[in-house]
């Protein structure tokens, strides 16, 4: 019995890609939005995505019995909570982040062993280039990817409410990507002003979506590079999710930079996930071997952060714990900077 449990066990671990694909087949032929739409039966479904029937059953049995959908071939599917962040028109859809995943990722992931032995990303083995280079020079990639990583980033919402910023008047996201974390901040906070700084070619996906959500005169984008310099006299700092793709060395220039634009009050508010001690996290251990994979980067230990910002003229402050076992540190400058 006992091997029998072991042998599960390494049978689910290695059969957790397929699901993982499964769900991006249903988002790549868009099913939840065709049952949104009211083609809710095995034939219907298979009419709309021009696909085999017999393929459509065998999908949706798996997804239904995963949770993505309820129902069946003959009386027809609806769709669960979860199912319904895959339509593409859903308000907070994930659609994007589930194409991600299961292309580039996917075959990223299909390097593991090669990333391990080199140190070099597996998506650099396969892509022939790495992730950055790859976006900027693929804008259509390059939206997708931003709203993939809007679509993961369910603790946006818990920063507004953890840090106090009610004596704040201007915000500053560093390398804030398509502003999703800004947007949020923003908009629980209307007293607010935002700046989003970022490379050239992401400024037009973060106007696009602060333009939808916000009025024009709340915010603004300016393009730049975060190792030569950042805009100056913010109150706040963002950094989310970002050290996480540098090597130690750059992360503390990095932050540097950040730390010469700061005033003595302000605060830096970063958002990664940190590696527990204990391992009683599952999250943090992912994300930081899917970093080497997709991207040569890496999640820290907390001290492993204490030891960046102290190498940048900053000191841990705060730590505060948010959704999906992520975390957001506040850092201040070191008195003797003050």
């Amino acid at each position: 019995m006992a091997d029998g449990h072991a042998a599960r066990s390494v049978v689910d671990v290695l059969t957790g890609a397929w699901h993982a694909q499964a769900l991006h087949a249903a988002a790549a032929l868009s099913i939840p939005d065709h049952i949104h739409d009211g083609h809710v039966t095995a034939a219907a479904l298979a009419a709309a995505t021009d696909c085999d029937k017999d393929g459509i059953e065998r999908l949706m049995r798996l997804l239904t019995a995963t949770g993505i959908f309820t129902g069946s071939a003959d009386s027809g599917y609806r769709l669960t909570p979860a199912g319904d962040l895959l339509r593409a028109g859903h308000e907070r859809s994930m659609r994007d982040m589930a194409l991600v995943y299961g292309q580039e990722f996917h075959r990223a992931w299909g390097a593991v062993t090669d990333a391990l032995r080199t140190g070099t990303s597996g998506f650099q083995h396969v892509f022939g280039r790495p992730l950055g280079e790859h976006l900027a020079g693929d804008p259509e990639a390059a939206a997708r990817f931003q709203r993939a990583m809007n679509a993961g980033n369910v603790f946006f919402q818990d920063v507004a409410v953890a840090h106090d910023f009610s004596t704040s008047r201007t915000v500053i996201d560093v390398a804030g990507g398509a502003g999703a974390l800004l947007g949020a901040v923003l908009h629980a906070h209307p007293a607010l002003h935002g700046v989003l700084f970022d490379l050239p070619h992401v400024i037009p996906v973060a106007e696009e979506h602060l333009g939808s959500i916000l009025a024009a005169d709340r915010y603004e984008t300016v393009s730049g590079d975060v190792f030569r310099s950042v805009p100056g006299g913010g109150d706040v700092y963002l950094l989310s999710r970002v050290l996480q793709d540098w090597d130690d060395a750059d992360c503390v220039r990095l932050l540097a930079t950040v730390r010469a634009a700061m005033p003595p009050t302000a605060r830096l508010l970063i958002v990664e996930r940190v590696i527990p001690d204990d391992g009683g996290r599952l999250l943090p251990l992912l994300w930081d071997l899917h970093l080497l994979v997709a991207a040569g980067g890496r999640e820290r230990t907390l001290d492993g952060y204490r030891g960046l910002l102290g190498g940048a003229g900053l000191r841990l402050e705060a730590v505060h714990e948010l959704a999906l076992e992520t975390s957001l540190l506040v850092a201040a400058p070191t008195e003797e900077d003050k």
